[in-house]
């Protein structure tokens, strides 16, 4: 038995520390996770050799700064995770490891407006569809991470009221998605996910402090502060659709007048164009249009970019983030957005905030949420488990 403070009690924290950089990071040099953890290069150097002669990481060599190097990774049959994400209109799913690679991905429509019991029964059914079409050993799947497009309490796990999933306030889609597949099922909004897909795999890499802007059917952010998320207390953090831009404007659906949202979802953004282009627009298509010069979606779009641009202002104030990264299908209109963007920010907020700001498209498009729901669920597992081999134990195969 390990005493507290004794030898084999600080060489197992020692275990666990290393083991922790690696998961979250993906893969790091031996320099790196000696910087990381903060234990010296000889300490380790020992614990990784330890940890590939147990199986837990491999190691490959690769260079760094020029130099011959060992990069360090976690075994590629470690364990799996799984992600899930709820759209507005898709559902998707992908299967990854811990090494960070993804297996496999699949998504199909999805009508959310439909009951919340129909959506889990889409994402159980695609779930097990997917472990059996990519053999994965159902006893190594460590944990699901669950994306939802509407506000999550950080104690309950209940889905907040929202006018965007009225037939799933008051579920626990973490608790529901558990009992039906019997792994451990971890939740987070759509913006929170797609922040940390973008700072583990996209535009946010390398960067500790980050605002993720999504502009769908609401418009969100994810709040990345020193390297974690930032929730709140309630969990509503980022919602940076709701500041005031105009208190005569559009009645928000959250029953406020003039919302960034009422300038900037898609919801109020696409009747703009009804009168010129007909119905049947979508964001995708509008953006499309832009790029290829109509100059009335053009119009719309930059509008749209300035709106935020006076949100992101007001963030930089806050919060001076050193990086903002939108998402979505406005992602796609490039510097038809990141430009009036840029501009609302250069005018609305303190100098010395907004020129430590880089603003940036997301590299992951519409995956962006379900690679943050894979980040999430490798986050909240435990790193003993790894080291103990008993995955199986904490994660039974599927119901």
């Amino acid at each position: 038995m390990e005493t507290p403070g004794s030898q084999s009690s600080l060489h197992r924290a020692n275990l666990e520390r290393v083991v922790r950089a690696v998961r979250l990071a993906g893969s790091l040099t031996q320099a790196e996770i000696a910087r990381t953890t903060g234990l010296s290069a000889a300490t380790v150097s020992n614990i990784v050799r330890e940890l590939k002669d147990g199986g837990t990481v491999e190691v490959t060599p690769t260079s760094a700064g020029g130099r011959r190097a060992r990069s360090v990774s976690l075994s590629g049959d470690a364990g799996i995770v799984i992600g899930v994400d709820f759209g507005h209109t898709h559902l998707r799913v992908a299967i990854g490891n811990l090494a960070h690679q993804v297996l496999a991905e699949e998504a199909e429509p999805l009508d959310v407006d439909a009951s919340a019991a129909q959506g889990f029964d889409r994402a159980e059914e695609l779930v097990e569809r997917l472990v059996a079409a990519t053999g994965v050993d159902r006893t190594k799947v460590a944990g699901i991470g669950l994306g939802v497009p509407g506000p999550i309490d950080v104690e309950s796990g209940t889905l907040g009221s929202t006018s965007i999933l009225p037939g799933w306030t008051g579920t626990k889609p973490a608790e529901e998605m558990s009992r039906r597949l019997g792994v451990p099922v971890h939740v987070d909004n759509d913006a929170n996910l797609g922040a940390l897909g973008e700072l583990v795999w996209g535009s946010g890499r390398g960067v500790k402090d980050l605002a993720y802007i999504k502009v769908a059917s609401g418009v969100g952010a994810g709040l990345v502060i020193d390297g974690k998320i930032y929730r709140g207390p309630g969990g509503t953090a980022g919602e940076i659709g709701h500041i005031t831009l105009d208190e005569s404007g559009p009645v928000c659906r959250c029953g406020n007048r003039g919302c960034l949202e009422t300038f900037a979802a898609a919801r109020y953004v696409l009747p703009l164009l009804e009168s010129s282009h007909g119905t049947g627009l979508t964001m995708e298509s509008v953006v499309r249009l832009a790029r290829d010069g109509d100059p009335g979606c053009r119009r719309v779009i930059a509008d749209v970019g300035r709106h935020i641009g006076s949100g992101v202002a007001n963030l930089c104030n806050l919060l001076n983030p050193s990086r903002v990264v939108l998402g979505g299908d406005l992602a796609e209109a490039g510097e038809l957005v990141l430009g009036p963007i840029r501009e609302s920010v250069g005018r609305y907020a303190i100098p010395s905030a907004a020129r430590q700001l880089s603003v940036l498209p997301g590299a992951l498009g519409g995956r962006a949420e379900v690679l943050g729901a894979l980040a999430l669920a490798l986050s909240e597992m435990g790193d003993s488990t790894l080291l103990d081999g008993s995955l199986s134990v904490v994660a039974p195969a599927f119901t």
